[in-house]
């Protein structure tokens, strides 16, 4: 099973490359993480509202919401007259909702792992604490900026240019001094979630920086 869902991200992930073959590898990348999300995430997480797990959760949700904002950019327009709830405006709506629902847990988890999240800050930076603190607010109003659609295209923008950050700053330097296998693990997580929140991000293209319930279709 660890091998079949490996093959299901690896594969479709390469065929998203090239655009012949990016549409239908777009509809089983989305149709493979949402499975994985409402079959082993969510029921995993009613058992046990953790942290961890609701971490676990959300990072599937970031990459599900990218994956369905290439469902849509892809679907032909019969797709969108039949699939209209998923494939149209209203898909491309609750792609970027689910987004900046995933958003506010992580930014919960700063404060709850806030001893564990300061120690992660480069150590040429000061205040260290600080950062956290204010990574965490910022993540959770990105997350409600997204969802209530005021201001959603410069705050999934900026929660962004927040993953990067995290994925060079903090990964980046642990991968060039010699990295274990978890430390490879949480480098390529970083950069899935950076990636996918660029690709929401880039729904909003077109949309003003500050504009108030304006969500669009691309």
């Amino acid at each position: 099973l660890a091998y079949v869902c490996a093959l299901v991200c690896l594969l479709p992930g390469l065929g998203l490359v090239w655009r012949r073959t990016a549409a239908a590898r777009a509809r089983v990348l989305f149709g493979a993480l949402l499975a994985w999300l409402l079959l082993v995430d969510v029921p995993a997480l009613l058992r046990d509202l953790g942290m961890q797990l609701t971490w676990a959760a959300c990072k599937t949700a970031t990459m599900v919401s990218a994956a369905w904002v290439l469902y849509v950019w892809f679907a032909g327009e019969r797709e969108r007259q039949r699939l209209r709830f998923a494939a149209a405006g209203t898909g491309l709506r609750l792609a970027r909702s689910l987004y900046g629902l995933a958003l506010i847990p992580f930014g919960v988890a700063h404060f709850t792992y806030i001893e564990r999240t300061a120690s992660m800050v480069p150590g040429w930076l000061p205040w260290h604490l600080a950062w956290a603190y204010f990574f965490g607010c910022t993540f959770i109003g990105a997350g409600v900026a997204v969802i209530v659609d005021v201001c959603a295209r410069l705050a999934a923008v900026l929660s962004v240019v927040q993953l990067a950050m995290f994925t060079v700053l903090v990964w980046v330097p642990v991968v060039v001094s010699g990295p274990s296998a978890s430390d490879w693990a949480e480098f390529v997580v970083s950069w899935a979630l950076a990636a996918a929140a660029w690709v929401v991000a880039d729904s909003y293209h077109g949309t003003a920086w500050l504009a108030v319930g304006t969500m669009r279709a691309r």
